[in-house]
């Protein structure tokens, strides 16, 4: 018989060890690509992507905004106008597009004459018959209220529309920044 010694054992050992390892690694590799769809991509180099084998769609968890017959017409409109203007992305104009939008419904007389969004709540209030609402959760918020926000530099504003919020883009989440206050006309 042949006789084997203590450290030709662990050698085997360890050898079946890595055996097990790499099969098992290896079988995880091709159950991985099976899951990946392989694609050339515009300049000709492979890509992947996973393929999705089941969907699950996400609840909605905040409801569509409501549309109050005590809050102006005119900012109703505006809100449609702020989102058939509104682009994927912002510019870095909300307050310039809120503005456009606030004119071109009728719901202001006059252009806006301030610079920075966050100066808006001040501006409307004074000068064009707004009134702070007693609303914190911008989803709350009524359609066609302005809603303002603070932050560093100019701040941020937006429109309350039916599906979420509009400014120089579309968004179905408010803005992440401080709220001021939600600012209408009645």
């Amino acid at each position: 018989m042949l006789k084997i010694g203590p450290l030709a054992r662990h050698f085997i050992l360890i050898s079946l060890c890595g055996l097990l390892f790499a099969t098992a690694a290896h079988g995880q590799m091709v159950e991985s690509a099976k899951s990946r769809f392989l694609f050339k991509d515009a300049d000709g180099k492979t890509d992947s992507a996973e393929i999705v084998t089941k969907y699950i769609p996400k609840k909605i968890v905040h409801p569509f905004a409501k549309t109050e017959g005590a809050i102006d017409a005119k900012l109703r409109r505006a809100a449609t106008i702020a989102e058939e203007r509104a682009h994927a992305h912002s510019r870095e104009q909300c307050w310039h597009y809120v503005k456009e939008a606030l004119l071109a419904s009728g719901a202001v007389s006059s252009y806006p004459k301030s610079v920075y969004a966050k100066d808006a709540a001040k501006e409307l209030v004074s000068n064009y018959g707004f009134k702070k609402l007693p609303v914190r959760d911008p989803y709350k918020a009524p359609v066609g209220s302005v809603l303002v926000y603070n932050a560093k530099g100019a701040g941020h504003v937006e429109i309350r529309t039916t599906s979420g919020f509009a400014s120089d883009f579309r968004s179905k989440i408010p803005s992440p920044r401080p709220l001021i206050g939600v600012y209408s006309k009645l």
